[in-house]
C-alpha cells in the first residue's frame, strides 16, 4: 500500500544567499551556487548525518536549527511532529553572511509543511522564515532564487518580486576564517541617519536594480555604494575596506558585504578579457599584502531557489 504524503521521503536543495547588496539594506538579496541539501525520512528517533562544510554544527542534534524550527511550526499548527532521520550535505559557510540561518529555517519550515500537510503558499513559507529571521531578504532569495526584492506584509506573509538579471554576472566570494553573528553586526548600526544618506541609498538601490534588469555592469561600481550599514560594519569586517580598494579596477565591477558580514561578495566584470583565475590571484595577493586571509570561491547567481522532490515508496 502506498504511503501517505506525510510519511514519504522528502528532499530539499537550498542555495546560499547574499543579502543587502550594498545599498539595498534589508530589502534585496541574491541566491548563489552554494547549497544546503537535505533528505529526510520518518524514523523511530531523530538523527542527523552531516557531510560537507561545518559538520560539527550541522551534525549536532541538540538545538539544531532545522529540527527546532520544524518542531515549533508543527506545534503551532497543532500537528504531531514525527521523528526524522535527516541527511545533510552542506556547502554554505555558517555564521559568515551567506544565508545559512535562513536556509536552515526554510528547511525546517519545509519539513513541517510536508509532514504536517500544511499546504502553505510560497508567501507563507517565506513569511514564516522572515518573521524568525527578522528580515525577509535572505529567505526570499533562498526560496525563489535569482535576485529578489522583498518586504513583510503584516506578520505572516512576505511580498516578493523575483528579478531575472540580464546577462552574465560572475561572482567571487571571499570568506574569512572567523564568523560574525548578525546580532553583533546589528549593534554597531546607528538608530538615525541623515536625509542625505537615506536619499543616496534609495538612489543607488534603484540604480542597482536597473543595472541587473538592463544588463549594464558599468553601473555597478557606483550603484553598490552604501551609507546605511557597510561604513559602520567595516571595523568588524576587515575584508570589506581591503577589497573595496579593488572596486572599479580591471576585472572587478564592485564589492559588497555579504549579508551582515564578515564575508564579501565581489562582482567580476564579464567584459574584461582577463581570466577570472588571474583576477582571483590578484585578489589573493592584495589580501596577503594587507595581512588578511580568506577562502575565495568562484560562483554565480543561482537561477533556482529551494526545490524539493518527495518520493513515495
Amino acid at each position: 500500500m502506498r504511503k501517505t504524503r506525510s510519511t514519504s521521503a522528502f528532499r530539499l536543495n537550498l542555495p546560499a544567499t547574499s543579502a543587502n547588496l550594498g545599498p539595498a539594506f534589508d530589502a534585496a538579496a541574491l541566491a548563489f551556487d552554494m547549497h544546503l541539501s537535505l533528505e529526510a525520512r520518518v524514523a523511530s528517533d531523530d538523527s542527523i548525518i552531516a557531510t560537507g562544510r561545518d559538520t560539527d554544527i550541522c551534525g549536532k542534534l541538540e538545538n539544531h536549527l532545522i529540527l527546532t524550527t520544524y518542531r515549533e511550526v508543527m506545534q503551532a499548527a497543532g500537528q504531531p511532529a514525527p521523528a526524522l532521520a535527516i541527511k545533510i550535505r552542506n556547502e554554505i559557510p555558517i555564521g559568515k553572511g551567506c544565508g545559512s540561518s535562513a536556509a536552515a529555517r526554510l528547511a525546517g519550515i519545509s519539513l513541517a509543511n510536508h509532514y504536517g500537510d500544511l499546504c502553505w503558499r510560497d508567501e507563507q513559507i517565506v513569511g514564516e522564515a522572515s518573521r524568525r529571521e527578522h528580515h525577509p531578504d535572505n529567505a526570499a532569495a533562498c526560496w525563489m532564487g535569482g535576485i529578489t526584492v522583498a518586504r513583510m506584509a503584516g506578520e505572516a506573509e512576505a511580498q516578493i518580486v523575483r528579478v531575472h538579471p540580464k546577462g552574465n554576472w560572475p561572482l567571487l566570494l571571499a570568506v574569512p576564517p572567523d564568523p560574525l553573528s548578525t546580532e553583533e553586526a546589528r549593534k554597531v548600526l546607528p538608530t538615525q541617519y541623515s536625509r542625505a544618506d537615506a536619499v543616496t541609498n534609495v538612489q543607488n538601490s534603484m540604480l542597482l536594480l536597473a543595472a541587473f534588469i538592463q544588463g549594464k555592469p558599468e553601473l555597478l561600481t557606483n550603484a553598490l555604494e552604501d551609507r546605511i550599514h557597510q561604513p559602520y560594519r567595516a571595523r568588524l569586517c576587515p575584508l570589506l575596506p581591503a577589497l573595496g580598494e579593488l572596486a572599479g579596477t580591471p576585472g572587478v565591477l564592485g564589492v559588497a558585504l555579504s549579508g551582515a558580514g564578515p564575508s564579501v561578495l565581489m562582482f567580476l566584470d564579464p567584459r574584461v578579457k582577463t581570466s577570472a583565475k588571474r583576477t582571483a590571484a590578484q585578489v589573493a595577493a592584495h589580501l596577503d599584502h594587507k595581512k588578511l586571509s580568506a577562502e575565495l570561491f568562484f560562483t554565480a547567481i543561482a537561477d533556482r531557489g529551494a526545490a524539493s522532490v518527495s518520493s513515495r515508496r
